[in-house]
């Protein structure tokens, strides 16, 4: 259903190094990274797609969070939304709700949201 989700950053570098951190507690894959283009993006390992892609605004203005806008990122178990929560604040982002169970979107849903250097809100989740 989803071929890529692309977030916009303000600075390429700072964001490269932020989610690079973040996408490895997932054990994602980064398929390509082009500093002269400003943008990178990764994939679960051996697929092709879905794409999550960060980089500068295409067409050169600033990079603004949306309000209601907000990615959520599968991750393979409890644990992993737990290290990739630490992993965010440890290189800068805020929290906007620390990991744990969220029984009202159903019984098994754990999750964690922070928020990410240029103010982009993401969900860590694990479905298990």
């Amino acid at each position: 259903m989803i071929s890529h989700v692309y977030v916009g950053v303000e600075n390429f570098e700072r964001a490269l190094v932020f989610y690079s951190a973040v996408m490895d507690t997932l054990d994602m894959q980064i398929k390509f990274a082009e500093p002269t283009k400003s943008w990178a993006g990764w994939t679960a390992p051996g697929q092709p797609r879905p794409l999550f892609v960060v980089g500068r605004p295409f067409n050169g203005q600033h990079a603004a969070p949306g309000n209601g806008q907000m990615v959520a990122l599968l991750a393979h178990s409890r644990a992993a939304v737990d290290a990739a929560y630490a992993v965010a604040l440890e290189q800068g982002g805020s929290s906007e709700g620390e990991p744990g169970l969220r029984p009202h979107y159903h019984p098994n849903f754990y999750g964690a949201y922070f928020r990410d250097l240029d103010g982009n809100k993401l969900c860590i989740c694990c479905h298990d």
